[in-house]
């Protein structure tokens, strides 16, 4: 039973080797919004031929609006940062894709690239539901859904999106932690308490301490505890997540019966979510049911996200840029190498 438990575990590993559409290109589309619904941007496998398509400040060889073609039946749902969009993470949808899933990326209502009237923790707390919206969309879709058994989901989420991911991975968390946290830690970990406004002109003190006041008066009686999980995510990875305001013990005992796997992505020179904030203290919670899928010891916060251009690298937030001596060409690529592995070990059986 072992070897033929290690053989299938093996195969699904490789299926990107071993798979037709490994050789396949990349489609891409977005589905638009509906109501309150933002959009959702999908990248899916295709046959037809791509060709360069600038999105922002990113250029993508894609095949735009391709007539899509089955790959491995599996979704993966993509969830950003605060402030985000689809193009930074679009790397990591391609070698999905490319490894046979299809990839759903929401946009996050009021927490978005062009929309920042949700940031923090009124976005966290419908991020999952949008999560389950943006599965329920993509499987409505005439051309998407057929194409992947909607009752086995990835989740991979990014920074605030990671805290999306910990909570559809079972974890609980309230408003009134992180306030706690900050009005705590608010020094060691100023940039996540001060929405990233220090270290730019010498004024980091009064900063901190209008921080302070802020977080505590809007959020330090919300002590509710947020949760929402959906049966159909059975793996989940969550990279730099935004974890001070989770109840570790939601991380060590979760009430599912049958959580789902869950990986972790750590940068251990992420200045924005500093990790013994964070990421530690969710692994160390955690203990053997977590799996560390990737540990970048060089990498800042934005080691998972695709490069900027150069003509838009000077715009770009210093916390998001690569550290010095950070080898992004050898070490992002195997990262999105250990995601797919991730999702192929727990989807794929």
């Amino acid at each position: 039973m072992r070897l033929k438990q290690l053989i299938s575990r093996s195969l699904a590993a490789s299926a990107f080797f071993l798979s037709p559409w490994a050789l396949a290109s990349v489609g891409l589309d977005v589905l638009p919004g509906q109501g309150d619904e933002g959009p959702v941007t999908v990248f899916y496998p295709a046959q037809a031929a791509s060709a360069p398509v600038k999105r922002g400040s990113f250029t993508l060889d894609v095949a735009w609006q391709a007539a899509p073609v089955a790959g491995n039946h599996r979704l993966v749902v993509l969830s950003h940062g605060s402030g985000g969009s689809p193009w930074p993470q679009a790397d990591l949808a391609m070698a999905l894709v490319n490894a046979g899933y299809v990839v759903a990326l929401p946009e996050h209502r009021g927490d978005n690239w062009h929309d920042h009237r949700r940031v923090g923790p009124p976005s966290w707390k419908i991020r999952p539901q949008e999560v389950s919206e943006a599965i329920d969309r993509v499987s409505a879709d005439g051309r998407f859904g057929p194409l992947f058994d909607a009752r086995r989901v990835g989740v991979y989420g990014m920074s605030a999106g990671g805290l999306t991911a910990l909570t559809l991975a079972g974890a609980r968390w309230s408003p009134a932690r992180f306030a706690q946290h900050c009005d705590q830690h608010a020094h060691d970990d100023a940039v996540a308490c001060t929405g990233g406004m220090v270290h730019r002109d010498g004024w980091d003190g009064v900063k901190i301490t209008l921080a302070r006041w802020y977080v505590n008066l809007r959020y330090g009686h919300d002590t509710e505890a947020e949760s929402h999980t959906d049966a159909r995510v059975q793996a989940v990875v969550a990279a730099v997540p935004m974890a001070a305001a989770i109840d570790l013990d939601s991380i060590s005992h979760p009430t599912q019966p049958q959580p789902p796997a869950l990986g972790l992505i750590e940068a251990r020179r992420d200045e924005w979510l500093v990790p013994r904030f964070h990421i530690d203290r969710v692994r160390e919670a955690c203990g053997p049911r977590c799996e560390l899928v990737a540990d970048l010891p060089e990498g800042g916060h934005g080691a998972v996200l695709s490069p900027w251009s150069n003509e838009r690298a000077a715009e770009v937030d210093r916390y998001l840029m690569d550290p010095p001596g950070f080898q992004r060409a050898s070490e992002v690529p195997a990262t999105f190498d250990k995601i797919v592995t991730f999702f192929n070990r727990h989807l794929l059986p």
